[in-house]
């Protein structure tokens, strides 16, 4: 545990050397931010200029969604730059044959970052949250996020060959976090074409109010991970 510690302590270190990943974790606050106080003043800007009762209210509970989904994504990006990083230079070779070791590698790269950016999540969420979720669904967006963000990190690392492509391909695969839309805008039995996408299910939770989507959307997740996690392990093979 000390070595992973120490891996992970070292990948911190090299963050914060990185100007472009260092704003990018400290973005998920200034977004939160935007949605917390701009919302609310386009909807008011909105409903005075329509005269309509209400035009973003029903999607607030959305915004919660992609919110709780970015955070995680946002650092999962960066533990994933840092992983090509490391590729590029051979540098991840080396510490797999040290006492770190392939499994210790992945735990201080892909799962203490994820487990951090649960806590992040839990702790922006409740503050910057437009709707009024309950304490199991704040838990639950903060979780299904964390799982995104993993999804997204394993797809930078299994499909990309370097940095440059690992950057494109993180905006191919955000669009992972858009199934979360279907349950708002797609009507009827056309929205569950989308049900292969565990934010769907995220967003299923929060539409329909069913605590068993919960676990759907968490199986989906683990389903995705699974295959990813082969994916990457055979390319560093």
């Amino acid at each position: 545990m000390r070595t992973i510690r120490i891996s992970f302590i070292h990948m911190l270190g090299f963050v914060r050397r990185d100007m472009m990943l260092l704003a990018a974790g400290v973005s998920p606050i200034f977004i939160g931010l935007v949605i917390r106080l701009g919302i609310p003043f386009s909807e008011k800007m909105l409903t005075e200029m329509t005269g309509l009762p209400y035009v973003l209210v029903p999607y607030f509970s959305l915004f919660d969604i992609l919110y709780a989904a970015i955070i995680p994504v946002i650092f999962c990006f960066i533990t994933a730059m840092v992983m090509l990083e490391e590729r590029d230079d051979h540098i991840d070779r080396y510490l797999f044959v040290t006492q770190l070791g392939r499994f210790g590698y992945y735990v201080s790269r892909v799962v203490l970052p994820a487990a951090f950016s649960f806590v992040v999540t839990a702790i922006l969420l409740p503050a910057c949250k437009l709707s009024d979720l309950s304490v199991l669904e704040l838990l639950f967006l903060s979780l299904a996020g964390t799982l995104q963000g993993i999804i997204i990190a394993l797809l930078v690392v299994g499909f990309s060959a370097n940095k440059l492509e690992g950057m494109a391909v993180t905006k191919v695969s955000s669009l992972v976090m858009l199934g979360s839309l279907a349950p708002y805008f797609i009507p009827g039995p056309y929205r569950y074409l989308l049900s292969f996408m565990p934010s769907f299910w995220t967003g299923m939770v929060i539409t329909e109010k069913q605590p068993i989507f919960m676990l759907v959307s968490v199986l989906v997740a683990a389903l995705w991970i699974v295959v990813l996690w082969k994916k990457v392990g055979r390319k560093n093979n």
